[in-house]
């Protein structure tokens, strides 16, 4: 869903926001996408890696990070980073709905398997 010009994906409240390169004024004329981490955490990444993240216009100073990505991108962190943002912004009913074992591996006695994400870092 487009908001202030810019692709936001939500679970009822927004959980990540694209800043495209051509939007310099959200974006520093660099791609990345923001997104909400747990409290304390945005300073150690900040810290950490600079080159990596940055600290997000607007929503920055309310535990959001920025994650550049025009350049070396490690999609299995970033497709972690998403994922916790995600459950940081979902209704409680709809993190307990996705964490719940699938019929078929309740019927089974079985635990779900852990959701993987293909591909590599370049």
């Amino acid at each position: 869903m487009l908001a202030w010009e810019t692709s936001t994906f939500r679970v009822g409240k927004i959980f990540a926001m694209y800043a495209q390169p051509s939007d310099s004024k959200h974006s520093g004329g660099r791609p990345g996408v923001w997104l909400k981490v747990a409290p304390g955490v945005q300073s150690l990444m900040l810290a950490d890696r600079p080159d990596r993240f940055y600290f997000p216009p607007y929503v920055g100073k309310s535990g959001w990070i920025g994650v550049w990505l025009d350049q070396r991108v490690s999609w299995k962190e970033v497709a972690l980073l998403v994922e916790d943002s995600w459950r940081l912004m979902a209704p409680a009913r709809l993190r307990k709905a996705h964490d719940a074992p699938s019929p078929r591996a309740a019927s089974r006695g079985t635990k779900p398997s852990p959701t993987r994400t293909k591909g590599r870092a370049k």
